[in-house]
């Protein structure tokens, strides 16, 4: 347990504390459907004949493009409640003394883009010059709606179910080195590495959306789930955690970009803690498997079975000799700690 005197580091609350925090003080209505728990990235509001789907999430690590990151994050968590997303609210806050009327241009024109990409309406929000911060932040607020009948929640994954990755990983995090810390591997990394490491932004992209919509049209899902801060394991852990199993993973079947082994290597961070964006994750009976992982293919994207849930609580790793390790576990980010360490 975190000791209440201790400064608190930098990244997400530990879903030990969190858990607590939320078991002691959360409050909700008979019309909230889903409301907050670890592991849980939406809120679901029964507003009758259809779901609203709620979520917010900030943009703390990148400056570069940051309008594209935050309406992607915030969709992609909307995205993987079965939901369209429609609506987004963003809070801007600009730091006093170092901001040009480009700069809130530039936060903007990106967050134009990528609402028109995604066919989401930017409704409102604030926009402010603030004191006291030494970067750009953005909060985002994104609503969608669902069907109940297609809702699907992060707790529902179940013994046996197979569990379906897209992409790979961790694709905003070896966009955000390669943008964020690209200066410091001038002469360390092939420029065309560094190149194509930044286009992982929208190249395979960290938007999840149109995955997640061809995994449940394409079979009943008991869960998704897009890993974000903490990377995969975190994720994994989360679904897990939510659903009251335990996981096998067969760590050959997690593909890891050659750029971001190699961007991730030379900084000292492990690619399955690293924020991870971009890839989806979908659980669905073994034998609906095969159907999600082709309807994902055939949009260009890469999926695969990359473990299943088990009965037991034990989440495991297993290596290409067969070797079972524990899943690994990370208490932040692995970007939260290397930016803090500067």
């Amino acid at each position: 347990m975190t000791d209440s005197s201790t400064p608190l580091p930098a990244g997400k609350l530990p879903n030990e504390l969190l858990g607590r925090l939320l078991d002691r003080y959360t409050f909700t209505t008979d019309r909230v459907v889903l409301g907050p728990g670890v592991g849980r990235d939406a809120a679901v509001i029964d507003m009758g004949d259809r779901y609203l789907v709620a979520k917010t999430d900030p943009i703390t690590f990148a400056a570069d493009k940051i309008g594209w990151y935050l309406v992607n994050v915030n969709a992609n968590d909307i995205a993987t409640t079965g939901a369209t997303p429609k609506w987004l609210l963003c809070t801007a806050l600009f730091p006093a003394g170092d901001t040009r009327l480009d700069d809130v241009e530039a936060v903007f024109a990106d967050l134009s883009a990528a609402c028109g990409t995604l066919g989401i309406s930017l409704c409102g929000g604030h926009t402010e010059i603030a004191g006291g911060i030494d970067h750009t932040i953005l909060v985002g607020q994104m609503l969608g709606e669902v069907a109940p009948e297609d809702l699907v929640t992060p707790d529902g994954l179940r013994p046996g179910d197979a569990i379906v990755l897209s992409k790979g990983i961790a694709i905003e995090g070896t966009a955000i080195l390669a943008r964020e810390r690209g200066t410091e591997l001038e002469g360390l990394v092939p420029p065309d590495v560094l190149e194509r490491a930044a286009a992982f932004l929208h190249d395979p992209g960290i938007s999840v959306v149109p995955e997640a919509r061809a995994a449940a049209q394409a079979a009943r899902l008991h869960a998704m789930h897009d890993p974000t801060e903490g990377g995969l394991a975190t994720a994994l852990a989360e679904l897990a955690t939510a659903g009251g199993v335990g996981l096998r993973v067969h760590a050959d079947r997690v593909p890891v970009f050659p750029e971001t082994a190699l961007l991730t290597r030379h900084f000292g961070l492990h690619p399955w803690g690293t924020i991870a964006s971009g890839a989806l994750l979908a659980a669905c009976a073994a034998e609906d498997a095969e159907r999600v992982v082709q309807a994902v293919r055939a949009l260009g994207i890469w999926a695969d079975v990359i473990g299943k849930a088990t009965a037991d609580n034990e989440m495991v790793v297993i290596d290409e000799e067969g070797a079972e390790q524990p899943l690994p576990v990370f208490a932040r980010d692995e970007i939260a700690r290397l930016f803090e360490e500067d």
